[in-house]
């Protein structure tokens, strides 16, 4: 039985691919080479398996194909010499780049301030990797056994060739119609009643409104009991009139925030038209500006955001904004990414409509802000009718998502010569991009409208796009951008791998750096978008002070 047994592993071992492993080790070594942000061994260790697995099958799919065309291949003593030679370079390849892991990993870190390791834990790396690899491996082998068997079933009916494509074709659909209505779906389920969950749970220090004329108390328009955490923590953080007065010299009132959420209303445009009559309500059109917000996936404002903008205007500010999903930011991109952009529309168009009709000379002036897939929503709420009839006053966009056509639209004609982490466009009057340091004060003059985009060149909810596994992005050509391991290279599907990993760890690194934006780059662009007043350097610098504690 024993015997038995060994002679299955035995032979188990001997029918893998010697290409397909040497591409799979080379794989291996090219994606413990940095990427964007840093990883903890697990993570790449996960990593790692998934380019082994995929290295394997490419190597295995490239000697098929050199096989098919019917190329002349080593033999005899030839064929055992190229096989050593071809092991030990790869086993020099791989030694080499497992070493370096620590220094490349540190590589990120330090820029980032962060503590450097003392180890990457190579053998715990390699440990996961191979392991995980295998079992990958092993499935897709299982799904080519499958294929096989259903193309021999078919093969007394139809031609080989046909019998092959159809029954892998089979098998595919088989698996899709497994993965997206059931697998997927029900996580989908789980994750929905999970987040939903997690959006009506309510901190105890969080306590509902008691002034008549903030949004959640009992005499306002939006039951406290419909709005979702972050709603809630929206409405009842930031800072008071006496924060803000112990920074800004020339009086201080409080600010306004109105909040719809999704439990509100039923559908974007109820939700809209709720957050209006709230925001007339609570005087929202007598301050002196006006922000339209559309939160992040889970309803998030950042506080870095918008708590900076109420202290630089003296709490004259109204924020509005209504919620349209409980989900993270990447769940809803992968299931339903219009809700943002749908829910921008509908409560831009209100509040512009209603805006639009007030005098000239009294009304607020009107500004948009968005981060992350909020950003995305924002600027397509913004057509060049509105811009044409009656225009706003500007916009803070901070972390577009890479599905934001605009943008990228955007940077693709930036002006030559400009790094596209940081462009330049036309003249500057209205868009401006910045980052960890002001890039704003061009010494050129500004237009009428104001639009600044924050993005930093580590955030790979920016530069992630699916183009990465086969196309080297124009943000890899030439220098990095100063928040990026010059060690970072492009390499072939690995690192379409390796940020798209580095999406789900985004704001797991300091603030300042990745997805996580810091209270000094909203500063710098909310200075330059609405030009606040009674602002002497100084006195920006000890509010930097404050927020950086």
């Amino acid at each position: 039985m024993f015997l038995h047994i060994e002679h299955r592993l035995v032979a188990y071992k001997n029918s893998f691919s010697f290409v397909g492993l040497v591409f799979a080790a080379l794989f291996f070594a090219v994606s413990v080479t940095p990427s964007l942000l840093p990883r903890v061994y697990g993570v790449q260790g996960v990593l790692s398996a998934f380019a082994l697995a995929i290295g394997y099958g490419v190597g295995v799919g490239l000697h098929c194909l050199y096989r098919s065309l019917e190329l002349p291949e080593p033999g005899g003593r030839l064929r055992s010499i190229s096989k050593w030679v071809t092991v030990c370079l790869a086993t020099v390849v791989f030694m080499a780049f497992v070493w370096r892991m620590t220094l490349w990993q540190n590589s990120i870190r330090n820029i980032m301030e962060m503590p450097p390791l003392v180890t990457a834990y190579p053998y715990r790396v390699v440990s996961i990797a191979v392991l995980l690899g295998v079992l990958l491996v092993g499935v897709a082998r299982l799904f080519r056994t499958c294929g096989n068997y259903v193309a021999f079933k078919l093969d007394r009916f139809v031609p080989r060739r046909i019998a092959l494509a159809a029954g892998y074709a089979l098998v595919i659909a088989f698996i899709l119609f497994v993965t997206n209505e059931v697998i997927a779906s029900r996580l989908l389920a789980y994750a929905d009643a999970f987040f939903l969950q997690v959006d009506r749970f309510v901190a105890d220090d969080v306590q509902q409104p008691t002034d008549p004329l903030q949004t959640g108390s009992g005499a306002s328009l939006v039951s406290w009991q419909s709005i979702g955490k972050q709603g809630k923590v929206f409405l009842t953080t930031g800072p008071t009139k006496e924060d803000i007065r112990e920074f800004y010299t020339h009086g201080a009132i409080r600010p306004i925030r109105v909040y719809v959420g999704m439990r509100s209303r039923e559908t974007p445009e109820e939700r809209a038209k709720l957050a209006l009559a709230e925001l007339k309500r609570t005087g929202g059109f007598e301050r002196s500006l006006l922000v339209v917000a559309t939160p992040t996936g889970t309803g998030w404002l950042d506080p870095s955001a918008v708590d900076p903008l109420e202290y630089l205007h003296g709490g004259d500010t109204a924020i509005v904004s209504i919620q349209y999903s409980y989900l993270p930011s990447w769940i809803t991109l992968l299931v339903d990414p219009k809700c943002s952009i749908e829910s921008a529309i509908a409560l831009f168009d209100e509040i512009y409509s209603h805006w639009k009709t007030l005098p000239a000379s009294s009304r607020p002036r009107l500004y948009l802000h968005g981060l992350s897939l909020g950003s995305l929503g924002s600027e397509r709420s913004l057509d060049l009718l509105t811009i044409f009839e009656d225009p706003i006053h500007g916009s803070v966009w901070s972390g577009p998502p890479f599905p934001s056509q605009r943008w990228r639209q955007i940077v693709a004609h930036r002006n030559p010569g400009s790094p596209p982490w940081l462009p330049t466009f036309r003249d500057q009057r209205i868009l401006r991009f910045t980052a960890q340091k002001n890039a704003l004060d061009t010494g050129r003059p500004w237009g009428a409208l104001r639009a600044v985009y924050i993005q930093y060149a580590s955030d790979p909810m920016i530069w992630f796009s699916p183009d990465l596994a086969w196309v080297r992005p124009d943000w890899l050509k030439g220098g990095r951008g100063p928040d990026v391991s010059p060690h970072l290279q492009w390499y072939p599907i690995v690192t379409f791998l390796q940020i798209a990993f580095d999406l789900t760890m985004a704001t797991a690194v300091p603030i300042g750096y990745g997805h996580n934006y810091a209270p000094s780059s909203y500063m710098d662009a909310w200075i330059a978008v609405t030009q606040p007043k009674g602002w002497a350097p100084q006195d920006i610098a000890r509010l930097k002070s404050r927020f950086g504690r």
